[in-house]
């Protein structure tokens, strides 16, 4: 199956960011697998876009925030922090049900490790 990311390629995920709970902004989130690879998208503007990606293994922590606003909107900011080197943090601003997201990404960015047979170690 063929689509905007390339050939053989699954959308896992896509939420966009939401303004008053309301989707509404020119900002979208993607997950998107294939059989080489996994990465998480982030496509913004209107007139003139970027899409900026991140290989999943690459990712080594995930922060969730919600403010009060947030949650009475039932919505969250969640942070992928990576070693990569164009962008080391990258926040998923605004998106529904954060908490499973996280979840969903967590067990991807292992699955991806996996496959890569990285492994990210710890500093004493």
């Amino acid at each position: 199956m063929k689509n905007k990311f390339g050939e053989n390629t699954t959308t896992l995920w896509t939420d966009k960011k939401r303004i008053l709970g309301m989707p509404i902004s020119f900002t979208r989130y993607s997950l998107v697998e294939n059989p080489e690879w996994t990465k998480v998208f982030v496509k913004s503007g209107f007139l003139s876009t970027t899409i900026d990606e991140i290989n999943l293994y690459r990712i080594y922590d995930i922060k969730v925030y919600q403010s009060l606003g947030q949650k009475m909107f039932g919505v969250g900011t969640i942070t992928l922090y990576s070693n990569d080197i164009t962008h080391p943090q990258t926040e998923i601003i605004n998106v529904k049900k954060p908490y499973d997201v996280r979840n969903m990404l967590a067990e991807r960015i292992e699955e991806a490790r996996d496959a890569k047979g990285v492994r990210i170690g710890e500093v004493y």
